[in-house]
């Protein structure tokens, strides 16, 4: 994977977040650049959701700034964030397609809405995109007719409609067989190299993940713990990044929730008193 460094599309400068008394993000720092494909891993509840929130401005940094494509996130107002918005792209976790809504349909839907393009452009777009997924043949087909490789592989031609400068993936391989999620990665590179996007990818499919990205970030309890492509990566001893691509059950993340000692609880150290 090769691709030429540019100014960072996508930039988190020392960003801090909490929902209320919960600290969920904690001076956090990292670029994606254009042409770059950057996973973000960690464990459930560390973060990396919220890191794409912050993305599309659905919430706003308690402190530092969110940067994409030059522009302050959390200082744009509502016209100005929706005129951003139309840079980016988002693979949601399950597709979402809409289940009302053809193939073709689904994939029309933010050209239709977005755009004053006429219907004959829109139609020529619209089979381009489920061209270059593999399934201009499912155009006429409803969502409850696609396998769940298939959905996702239409939600992510819906995605691309508008050629995003930034896609957001949020769990792409979350329930695939091995050969829909080996194309749905192929398709995630293939497509991030021919549109020159930024991509940032939250998964937990650390094998995948590898073969796919050029960085990765790893979160935990709110912090970037460790960094590296991923020849680094797998040469890391970092005692985490060990643990997770390992599949470890114990170690910095503990199998153990904290709790009082379990004599205690269990009132055996009254009864032996």
């Amino acid at each position: 994977m090769t691709f030429v460094m540019s100014a960072p599309l996508v930039e988190f400068r020392n960003v801090s977040f909490a929902y209320e008394e919960e600290i969920v993000l904690r001076d956090v720092s990292l670029t994606v650049a254009r042409g770059q494909v950057v996973a973000i891993m960690g464990g459930s509840g560390s973060g990396k959701t919220t890191l794409l929130k912050l993305i599309g401005g659905q919430i706003r940094p308690d402190s530092g700034e969110v940067l994409v494509d030059g522009e302050n996130v959390g200082n744009l107002g509502e016209r100005d964030l929706y005129r951003l918005r139309r840079k980016l792209g988002m693979l949601f976790q399950f597709g979402a397609l809409f289940t009302d809504l053809s193939v073709f349909d689904n994939v029309a839907f933010p050209l239709r809405e977005r755009t004053n393009l006429p219907e004959s452009m829109i139609r020529d777009l619209v089979l381009m995109k489920l061209q270059a997924v593999g399934l201009r043949g499912a155009a006429r087909l409803m969502p409850a007719e696609l396998s769940g490789g298939m959905a996702r592989r239409v939600a992510l031609a819906r995605a691309i409609a508008l050629d995003p400068r930034v896609m957001l993936y949020d769990e792409p391989f979350t329930g695939l067989d091995p050969i829909s999620l080996a194309t749905t990665g192929k398709l995630i590179r293939e497509l991030n190299d021919a549109l020159g996007t930024a991509s940032i990818v939250v998964t937990h499919d650390v094998a995948e993940s590898l073969a796919l990205v050029d960085y990765i970030y790893f979160l935990a309890d709110g912090v970037v713990v460790a960094q590296g492509s991923p020849d680094e990566v797998r040469a890391s001893e970092h005692p985490f990044v060990r643990q997770f691509i390992n599949a470890e059950p114990d170690g910095p993340v503990p199998f153990h929730k904290p709790a009082a000692p379990y004599a205690a609880d269990l009132g055996l150290e009254a009864a032996n008193g």
